[in-house]
């Protein structure tokens, strides 16, 4: 397959590529820097010509404005996460392809009931949420016009994302892996009990990947993604387990802002995606042992 994959640059959007590529389809990557691929920013109108020049087989749109960065640069935000999404998508149509996007469990809000279900209608506090549930909506609706074959991946906590800044709030949950890795003092900003939805990288890249083979997508065309319902005490003590570190070099100074928004996520039912043959990481050692392995893979390379 030849197929098109934005925010290839990314943490996600390289090892995404990698597969790809070992898979045997011609990837065409791109992001505002990359070594492989092709640079410029996604709405670009130039870029875009130089992706759909020719025939494309699938997308996986992941190019985005986090959380953070886009409740500080709002605008910009915008014009990335929603206006820079609707011209890849116009310019992706000519070729009808399968669109895999990268959404969020931001969609859903804060204010959640003991159980989410695929029934929980959006509701995003946040403007990175709000943006990634208009983008749901625009690609079922082009999908009903026969534009594109579009899927919505909301995508919960991925770790462990480099220690690099990544205007993402939630970049505490990677930062502990570091920490207790290297021996290091770290503060989280959430209470030992705080609860998170998490998925090691190689797992949401198996996700991304089995979505490629799904021979139909049902409605809504929108999929909450199977993840580990993972109390933060038990991720510290099976992070410290796994790398002999010392569980005393972390502290926690709950936030409740952040607790509110990251760590206080319910049971998750995801029947749909299940049905569709999506998996998590199988177990809390199972994903430890996949992000540890991941990290040190990415270190050699």
């Amino acid at each position: 397959m030849r197929i098109v994959v934005t925010g290839a640059g990314g943490f996600v959007g390289r090892a995404l590529a990698r597969r790809l590529r070992a898979l045997d389809h011609d990837v065409l990557a791109t992001d505002l820097t990359i070594t492989q691929g092709l640079a410029g920013q996604i709405g670009d109108p130039a870029l875009l010509e130089r992706l759909f020049a020719g025939p494309v087989d699938a997308v996986f749109h992941l190019a985005t404005v986090a959380g953070g960065a886009a409740e500080a640069a709002p605008d910009h935000a915008w014009q990335v996460n929603v206006a820079a999404t609707r011209a890849l998508i116009d310019a992706a149509a000519r070729h009808r392809p399968r669109f895999v996007y990268a959404s969020s469990i931001a969609v859903l809000g804060d204010d959640l009931p003991a159980r989410v279900t695929d029934g929980m209608p959006p509701a995003p506090r946040m403007l990175y949420g709000a943006h990634k549930a208009m983008m749901e909506q625009w690609i079922a609706c082009q999908s009903r016009r026969g534009a594109l074959d579009g899927l919505s991946l909301r995508l919960p906590g991925i770790v462990a994302r480099p220690k690099a800044p990544s205007g993402m709030i939630s970049a505490f949950m990677s930062d502990l892996f570091h920490a207790l890795r290297e021996g290091a003092p770290f503060t989280l900003p959430v209470s030992p009990d705080a609860t998170m939805w998490l998925l090691s990288r190689p797992a949401v890249v198996d996700a991304m990947v089995h979505a490629l083979s799904l021979p139909a997508i049902p409605a809504p065309r929108c999929l909450t993604l199977p993840a580990l319902r993972v109390r933060m005490a038990d991720l510290v003590a099976a992070i410290a387990r796994a790398t002999g570190g010392d569980p005393a070099l972390i502290r926690h100074a709950p936030q409740a802002a952040i607790e509110a928004g990251f760590g206080r996520l319910p049971e998750l039912s995801t029947a749909m995606a299940d049905g569709l043959g999506f998996r998590h990481d199988g177990s809390l050692p199972a994903l430890v042992e996949a992000v540890l392995a991941d990290i040190q893979e990415e270190e050699e390379r």
